[in-house]
């Protein structure tokens, strides 16, 4: 909460040193694309604030809530996105081709100039956004609870359902999926040790679909979340998200990637 204190503190000083106009409440409103980036940010600062209660709180060292191995493991990062790049894209390529039940207003092209500004902001934030939102959930969160019992599951299923509670109350079927993308997260971080393969996920899921938007004039300043996602596109969803845990377990089974204690050997990345 400090941390997006901070970031709001910021945008409000700049605001003012920039005479942006005020809102109803009293706050300086950015505007489209600007306000996407300050709530990108404000979620991105989760960062630091879950290593440092990892460090402080639970005095262990914050490398921990990356992997096993104490870090993060870029080269397997590095695998899981190329991995799932096909299948996150082609997911989404077919999500697009399906009628959408409630969408009635027309599409219009956000103009070469906004598409541009839109895409530079979502390639640089949305990474930092993503991952953060796997370090509170899965990193911190699952650590957490989990410590305190043998099946992970205890600690897999409550943080899927408060990560698809964060993203508001849309349609049913986007919460479920949600929680669904939660589990497999959860699954995924425990199965391969390690934060890499969701983080992967995430981003790639996020910068596929911001990276869309923003080419369509007015979606990125859109109030609407993947839990406002229509019935019509979770299957294809859900059967993309298990079809990437059965690719990233196998080749993490061949690899040797596991989910190992303190004093094991070195998983090879």
């Amino acid at each position: 909460m400090a941390a997006v204190l901070l970031v709001m503190l910021g945008a409000e000083i700049a605001g003012a040193l920039l005479d942006r106009p005020v809102d109803g409440d009293g706050f300086r409103v950015w505007g489209g694309v600007a306000e996407t980036g300050l709530a990108l940010l404000s979620l991105a600062a989760l960062t630091p604030v879950v290593f440092l209660a990892a460090r402080w709180a639970q005095r262990r060292p914050a490398g921990t809530l990356s992997s096993v191995t104490g870090r993060l493991r870029r080269r397997w990062l590095g695998r899981c996105l190329a991995m799932g790049l096909p299948l996150v894209a082609g997911s989404f390529g077919i999500m697009t081709l399906l009628p959408d039940p409630g969408g009635t207003d027309e599409v219009a092209w956000a103009g070469l100039q906004d598409f541009l500004l839109g895409l530079a902001m979502v390639c640089a934030l949305v990474p930092f956004q993503a991952a953060a939102e796997e370090y509170a959930f899965r990193g911190w969160l699952t650590q957490a609870v989990g410590a305190w019992f043998r099946s992970p599951w205890v600690a897999i299923v409550p943080q899927a359902l408060l990560f698809a509670a964060a993203h508001g109350w849309g349609t049913p079927w986007g919460f479920a999926d949600l929680v669904v993308f939660g589990v497999v997260a959860g699954v995924l971080t425990v199965r391969t040790g390690g934060l890499e393969a969701a983080i992967g996920l995430h981003v790639l899921n996020n910068l596929l679909s911001m990276g869309v938007s923003a080419a369509i004039a007015g979606a990125l300043a859109s109030e609407e979340t993947a839990a406002d996602m229509p019935w019509t596109a979770v299957g294809v969803d859900i059967v993309m998200l298990c079809g990437y845990t059965v690719l990233i377990l196998r080749v993490a089974g061949r690899r040797g990637i596991e989910a190992m204690g303190v004093g094991a050997p070195r998983t090879r990345t």
